[in-house]
């Protein structure tokens, strides 16, 4: 991939950005550990941006550990810090990353947001990470998927889970047609699309080109999710780009882990990166693509780091998660969590390391995503 910069454009780890680049990042935030805010704003000033965090929440420590304290920001909280900083000047990010927002009345608020901002800069790189629940569990109430869905339009990005994306366009991703449909729902609004995690099911490993399969000699027992992104021509009748990779899972609960997917595709993120000819061509790389790429190693990466550690543990300290046990014993679980949380500052050295096409996890190509079976 060529990049096209402008003079006083500057690259940090293959990422080209203006000096001013500034991200206004809101989201939750913990006291303790490495969720929402916390998981999002140290990666991206590692990678060399400026970061204004806004928090939806201040807990004391992430929900999964079954305990925890705090309070979530009132809308007129939120509508107060958005007006003190766009009077005194300090309201002109040229990105905007969303994630967990707690209620649909905070919602509300954010949306007037994004709006604001992108009139005020039609150039605004915005990616909302619609933190709605996962493996089938809403995280929040019913009454925030419709605002999701009217911020669409808003976004530049977005990059949604499989269960996000069934909530968000009705779609059940149960075959390759369903998944088809419901990216063509979201690009009805959205130019780029990811969806940042679907389990490698039967019908999934089907589909996908054999370049993607996982190696033969793995053993069965491993599962693999499979991360892909979209992009759409503005302007253009024609499908999307796709591209995907698979990446093993690793076994135990993690948490902040889409926070951080999601702050790193947006830091690594460059809308001037296009072809010598200026043309996407369905092989290359697109800059979503490239930007996933890197995210997606960066924080499996970090995962793999997280995991060594905890197993290094003592044995009290790296239980299974067992509900029954956990309830009749909850410092089991609260051992547990407190180990796995992520090592960023640890592994910053992978959060910093420069990032460029061509270095084995790339993600590929979907040849006829789009040509009917």
């Amino acid at each position: 991939m060529v990049i096209n910069s402008t003079p006083e454009t500057t690259q940090v780890n293959g990422t080209n950005f203006q000096p001013a680049d500034r991200i206004l990042s809101i989201q939750s935030h913990v006291s303790y550990g490495y969720v929402g805010g916390k998981a999002a704003v140290f990666p991206l000033q590692c990678i060399g941006y400026d970061v204004d965090a806004v928090n939806t929440v201040n807990f004391s420590n992430h929900t999964g550990y079954g305990l925890f304290g705090g309070t979530r920001t009132s809308p007129e909280d939120l509508t107060s810090i958005f007006r003190m900083m766009d009077e005194i000047g300090l309201l002109s990010p040229r990105r905007l990353l969303t994630g967990y927002i707690p209620n649909a009345a905070a919602m509300e608020v954010i949306k007037a947001l994004a709006q604001k901002l992108k009139s005020r800069n039609p150039h605004l790189i915005y990616l909302m990470d619609p933190v709605l629940g996962d493996s089938g569990k809403l995280y929040v109430s019913q009454d925030v998927i419709p605002i999701y869905k009217e911020m669409l339009s808003f976004a530049t990005i977005i990059t949604p889970n499989w269960f996000e994306v069934e909530t968000l366009t009705g779609v059940s991703l149960l075959s390759q047609n369903a998944l088809r449909n419901a990216l063509s729902i979201l690009h009805k609004h959205v130019q780029h699309v990811v969806i940042s995690s679907i389990p490698l099911q039967p019908w999934l490993s089907d589909v996908i080109p054999e370049t993607m399969q996982p190696p033969a000699s793995t053993n069965d027992q491993q599962a693999y999710l499979l991360c892909i992104s979209s992009s759409r021509t503005i302007g253009s009748n024609s499908h999307s780009t796709v591209h995907a990779r698979l990446v093993p899972l690793i076994p135990g609960y993690f948490s902040g882990v889409g926070d951080l997917f999601s702050a790193l595709t947006l830091g690594h993120f460059n809308p001037s990166s296009t072809p010598s000819d200026g043309k996407l061509h369905p092989a290359t790389q697109t800059p979503l693509s490239f930007a996933v790429a890197a995210a997606l190693h960066k924080t499996h990466s970090i995962l793999e780091f997280t995991n060594t550690f905890a197993a290094r543990l003592p044995p009290e300290d790296r239980t299974t998660t067992d509900d029954e046990w956990d309830a009749a014993e909850p410092v089991r679980k609260l051992k547990r969590m407190k180990a796995r949380e992520l090592r960023l500052v640890q592994g910053q050295h992978i959060l910093r390391e420069e990032w460029k096409e061509g270095q084995g996890k790339d993600l590929q190509f979907w040849d006829g995503f789009w040509d009917s079976s």
